[in-house]
């Protein structure tokens, strides 16, 4: 009868301690509630079939890795010549009537690139589809392999940079 008591006793008091020990336990399995999609019409409203030729444009600046900038058009460009560390070269396409893309030649290849915004004011312009960003500041320019995390090429300066860098390397 002791035995019993102290049963009991020990029961009580674990319960007191962990409320968790006190709930029943309930072995019927819960019922999983899963929403089904709600799936959309495949009419498009007279708004959404007169969009402008802007919204395309709007809508093509998506985050998507499988962007297309489309063909580089480098004639009538403004052509600079980067020399990089380690003998890497890159020339650069820009045009003064549209400052949002640029092309680049690397690897004797030509990607187009679209400006993104930056805080610090650098001049930013990234390639989802081929993973190139290329960062010019007024020092140096850098190109950079957005998927794998590397530099691509380093310290790029074109002859205006490279004559203020020797200039200050001097002092």
């Amino acid at each position: 009868m002791k035995k019993l008591l102290y049963v009991l006793l020990l029961a009580g008091m674990s319960s007191m301690l962990n409320p968790a020990f006190a709930q029943s336990t309930n072995t019927a399995p819960k019922k999983e509630t899963t929403k089904k999609p709600v799936k959309k019409s495949s009419k498009k409203t007279v708004e959404e079939k007169a969009a402008p030729a802007a919204a395309g444009a709007a809508a093509s600046s998506n985050d998507d890795d499988d962007e297309d900038l489309g063909e580089a058009n480098i004639e009538s460009s403004t052509v600079t010549h980067f020399n990089c560390e380690l003998g890497n070269k890159i020339t650069t396409y820009t045009n003064a009537g549209d400052d949002k893309y640029m092309a680049i030649r690397w690897k004797e290849k030509v990607h187009r690139l679209r400006r993104v915004g930056t805080s610090t004011g650098a001049n930013r312009f990234e390639s989802r589809k081929d993973a190139l960003v290329w960062i010019n500041i007024p020092t140096k320019a850098m190109l950079l392999d957005s998927k794998k995390g590397q530099q691509l090429a380093n310290e790029c300066r074109d002859p205006e940079q490279t004559k203020a860098f020797a200039a200050k390397t001097k002092t």
